[in-house]
């Protein structure tokens, strides 16, 4: 007996639904060692610890400052050079006693300023910010001079980078 359409289209979806239900459908081994790796990514990189890149050149001075140190712009006095985001960009022998700012900062500032103006980012009321790293054993006049520097190229949120003591006990 011939047998009618309507008869032959529920047999063959019939037969390709059972398939798929037989042949396993979700694989969890491989889904769990997806998401396995995910934590472990996600823990790895949640770390609330902010960590300024410092040199093994600049002893930085010890405070028991609590903030974290925000990303900014960073001046570093290493040795004899003044430095900008690790490139050189004035050397302290060029530097003459009597002048109020430091040429080769100021230009680089500038050039700095005038990149964030091109890419649209938008100027705080309080002024740019920026971290100077600096050792110890550096002369006041010299730290003046690189803050009126900054100070003087709209850069007029200034911080010094310091190392944290640890824990201070209240008293």
């Amino acid at each position: 007996m011939k047998e009618s359409r309507r008869a032959h289209r529920m047999r063959r979806h019939y037969k390709r639904n059972s398939r798929t239900n037989r042949a396993g459908g979700l694989n969890l081994v491989s889904l769990m060692d997806i998401f396995t790796i995910l934590v472990f990514f996600l823990m790895v990189n949640s770390s609330d610890v902010k960590v300024m890149q410092n040199t093994a050149d600049v002893p930085l001075p010890e405070s028991s400052a609590k903030k974290q140190a925000d990303e900014t712009l960073i001046v570093q006095v290493i040795g004899s050079a003044i430095l900008v985001q690790g490139r050189e960009v004035a050397r302290l022998s060029g530097i003459e006693t009597g002048d109020r700012t430091i040429g080769g900062l100021a230009e680089e500032l500038a050039y700095r300023r005038e990149q964030g103006l091109q890419n649209g980012r938008v100027v705080p009321d309080a002024g740019r910010e920026v971290t100077i790293m600096a050792g110890r054993e550096t002369d006041y006049r010299l730290l003046r001079k690189i803050m009126q520097t900054c100070v003087d190229e709209d850069y007029r949120q200034v911080r010094l980078a310091v190392e944290s003591s640890g824990e201070v006990a209240n008293g």
